[in-house]
């Protein structure tokens, strides 16, 4: 019981922790043309994180643990859906870099 509380609070700060890197693209109005550098090395790993979370996310769905148990209908329909809202974030977060980028071409070169 204890493992299973350290890799929820361990999944909690990942999550927090990606949320902190995505912040300035869900922001992406208030962002300065003088930091978008920054802001893109910073979205990149996000970005990573989250296509980790997702392929873990696949593995489970594709590969269960429990082998020798069935697993629960509930569980296979909620990941999935969590895949899907994954899925449609990093979608989402790629299109705000390539909004960035064209952006930063307006104003000068990015990099």
């Amino acid at each position: 019981m204890l493992d299973r509380k350290r890799t929820v609070v361990l999944i909690l700060i990942l999550w927090a922790g990606t949320a902190w890197l995505l912040y300035p693209l869900i922001n992406l109005d208030s962002v300065n043309m003088e930091n978008a550098k920054e802001y893109l090395y910073r979205a990149v790993f996000g970005i990573t994180m989250m296509l980790i979370f997702f392929g873990k996310t696949i593995f489970d769905l594709l590969f269960p643990q429990m082998t020798s148990r069935r697993v629960s209908v509930l569980i296979t329909i909620l990941l999935t859906l969590y895949a899907i809202v994954l899925a449609g974030g990093i979608v989402f977060m790629l299109i705000r870099i390539v909004l960035l980028y064209f952006r930063s071409r307006e104003s000068g070169f990015l990099f």
